[in-house]
């Protein structure tokens, strides 16, 4: 779970990659003013969280509208005036199409962008840092998981109390607090680029996945089997949905309840052959409008979840 601090600085950005003839390449910023070679990021915003400045900064310095692949995890350094930086990293790969659609044009902060094999970016890179974050994803391209899809499994934002609530269970709303976080989230969650949106039929899942719906254009598929009657009256389908979104192999939500979720990262976990160890199964405790992204090789979906991560609403 990623959580800001006030005493340092936080960026985001992407390894973005292509392959052409075979090769895999990256891109990289030419930063004229810095006199630099790096990967592209920027710098958090108020309000945001960190995926969704991945999306917004590539967009901003490349151009390029990406969709965020598996985590790189983080680097860490002092700057010159003594604060301490964090910057995440994902990768991101970048189709023909979205290159073709580029609006970037040379600028006061970015002067060129350089598209380069994986050993010369790593000969050329200005930062042994940024050469780290390189070679994460060397990694991950010689294991054959640099293409992944996410499946995201959603917890729904705060709602009324059971005990204040005379109607079924089913219908409870969500609290303004609830609605708050829901619209969050959104952003960040949009960052992966999802395909598909499922729910769970509650009242309190359809409001939480609403704003995902409307930033991407989806419509939300109501789902009893992963409804949180269903887990109770021992009906639900966790595991059929989760064989079904494998096969599919595209980016997925599935807005859910607490006592569902961890069934739904069982049957992951299961179905791909990853142990259920202890960090995985907090990766399913998930607080209201938090969520959780398993990242699965597009390769080889059932050899086992490539990353893990988790992620909640922006502090207000």
């Amino acid at each position: 779970m990623i959580v800001l601090g006030p005493s340092r600085v936080y960026a985001a950005g992407a390894l973005c990659w292509r392959i052409v003839d075979g090769e895999t390449l990256i891109l990289l910023v030419h930063r004229e003013e810095r006199a630099d070679i790096s990967l592209p990021k920027g710098k958090v915003d108020p309000g945001e969280t960190p995926p969704q400045t991945a999306v917004r900064e590539i967009a901003e310095e490349t151009g390029l509208s990406i969709a965020l692949g598996a985590p790189l995890g983080t680097i860490e350094y002092t700057l010159p005036g003594g604060r301490e930086k964090t910057v995440f990293y994902w990768s991101a790969e970048v189709s023909e199409e979205t290159i073709a659609a580029s609006t970037f044009a040379p600028n006061d902060e970015i002067a060129a962008l350089h598209w380069m094999s994986i050993d010369s970016a790593r000969d050329v890179l200005s930062y042994e840092r940024d050469r780290d974050v390189l070679d994460r994803f060397a990694e991950r391209v010689a294991a054959g998981n640099a293409r992944t899809f996410p499946i995201i499994a959603l917890r729904h934002g705060k709602a009324v109390p059971p005990a204040s609530w005379d109607g079924p269970d089913s219908t409870r709303p969500l609290l303004h607090r609830g609605l708050e976080q829901s619209e969050s989230v959104a952003p960040a969650i949009a960052a992966w680029g999802p395909k598909k949106l499922i729910s769970s039929t509650a009242v309190r899942c359809l409001a939480t996945i609403e704003p995902v719906a409307a930033l991407t254009g989806l419509l939300v598929k109501r789902s009893v089997s992963i409804s949180q009657d269903a887990y109770e009256d021992g009906t639900s389908r966790v595991r059929k949905v989760v064989r079904k979104r494998l096969q599919r192999r595209e980016a997925v939500v599935l807005c859910s309840h607490g006592p569902v979720l961890p069934e739904i990262i069982d049957a992951i976990a299961d179905a791909t052959g990853t142990p259920l160890d202890a960090p995985l199964r907090r990766a399913g405790m998930l607080a209201t409008s938090e969520f959780t992204v398993l990242h699965l090789s597009v390769e080889q979906p059932d050899g086992g979840i490539v990353a893990v991560e988790t992620h909640g609403p922006a502090v207000f």
